[in-house]
C-alpha cells in the first residue's frame, strides 16, 4: 500500500469533493463537488507553484495520504468523475472515509516502527491489516462504514505505542492533550515525551525546544514556529503538519 499522494495517478478529487470556505486557507468559497476554478481540464493545479501566494495555503497542507490514487485506480478501475458524471457522488462520498482510512493505516505504520512498543507489533500488524481490507471495499462498503465506531477501537492501540515510547524518556512528561495552545510561547522548553495530541498550537512559539519523542498525533500547528526544534525521534507528525508550520533548520 502506498500511503503518500501521487497526485498524478488522481482525478483531483480533493480539488473537487470537499467544500472550502474563503479563508486564510483558501482565498475563495467553494461547495462540495464542485471543481475549483484552478483546476485544469487534465486534473493538474493551475497555479501549483503558486498556491500560497495566491491565497490557497490551505492546498499545500492537505495530505490524502495515498486515497485519491488509491479511490481512483483501484475503487474506479482508472475511472473519473469527469468522463463519468454518474459516478461523481460515488467518488467524492468515498473520498473522506478512503483518506480516514489511509491516514489511520500511516499512523499504525508509523507506531511499528517504535521498538518500545514492539509487544504491541502483532496488534498493531492486525489493525493495518485490517484497515487496508476496508479500504479494499466496493464504495457502497466505504459509505456504510462506522468510522467513528472503527477508529475507536484502533485509537487505544495507538496511545498506548505512544505512551511505552514517551516513558523511556523518563522524568516528568508534559502532557498537553487536546489543550488550547494558541499563542503560546514555550520557547526552549523541555518537552521531551510531552503529548500533544489534538492540541491547537496555532501560532505557538516552540523555537529551540526539545520534543524528542514528543506526540503531536492530530495537532493544529498552523503557524507552530519549530526553528530550532529538536524533533529527534519525534511521534506521530505528518508531513502536512510540518508544512503547516514555521520550520527552518530542524532536527528530524
Amino acid at each position: 500500500m502506498k500511503l503518500a499522494a501521487d497526485c498524478s495517478r488522481c482525478a483531483a478529487l480533493c480539488c473537487v469533493a470537499p467544500a472550502f470556505a474563503k479563508s486564510s486557507d483558501f482565498a475563495v468559497d467553494k461547495p462540495a463537488g464542485q471543481a475549483c476554478r484552478n483546476l485544469r481540464d487534465d486534473f493538474s493545479c493551475g497555479i501549483h507553484e503558486e498556491l500560497p501566494r495566491r491565497g490557497f495555503p490551505g492546498c499545500v497542507v492537505f495530505d490524502c495520504f495515498g486515497a485519491g490514487q488509491r479511490l481512483t485506480q483501484e475503487t474506479f478501475g482508472g475511472r473519473d468523475w469527469r468522463s463519468e458524471p454518474g459516478i461523481a457522488g460515488d467518488m467524492f462520498a468515498a473520498l473522506p472515509v478512503m483518506r480516514q482510512l489511509h491516514e489511520l493505516m500511516w499512523y499504525l505504520t508509523e507506531a511499528l516502527k517504535l521498538d518500545e512498543a514492539s509487544r504491541l507489533h502483532p496488534k498493531l500488524r492486525a489493525a493495518l491489516t485490517e484497515t487496508d481490507q476496508l479500504a479494499a471495499g466496493a464504495p457502497a462498503d466505504l459509505r456504510a462504514l462506522d468510522l467513528d465506531a472503527y477508529r475507536n477501537r484502533v485509537n487505544p492501540l495507538l496511545r498506548r505505542a505512544s505512551e511505552m515510547a514517551r516513558s523511556r524518556v523518563g522524568g516528568r512528561r508534559a502532557d498537553h492533550s487536546g489543550a488550547q495552545l494558541i499563542g503560546r510561547r514555550m520557547r526552549g522548553a523541555d518537552l521531551r515525551g510531552a503529548s500533544f495530541r489534538g492540541a491547537l498550537l496555532i501560532g505557538a512559539d516552540l523555537r529551540d525546544a526539545d520534543l524528542r519523542r514528543a506526540d503531536f498525533t492530530g495537532a493544529d500547528l498552523r503557524g507552530t514556529d519549530l526553528r530550532g526544534a529538536d524533533l529527534t525521534g519525534v511521534l506521530f507528525l505528518t508531513g502536512s503538519q510540518r508544512r503547516a508550520a514555521v520550520t527552518g533548520a530542524d532536527h528530524t
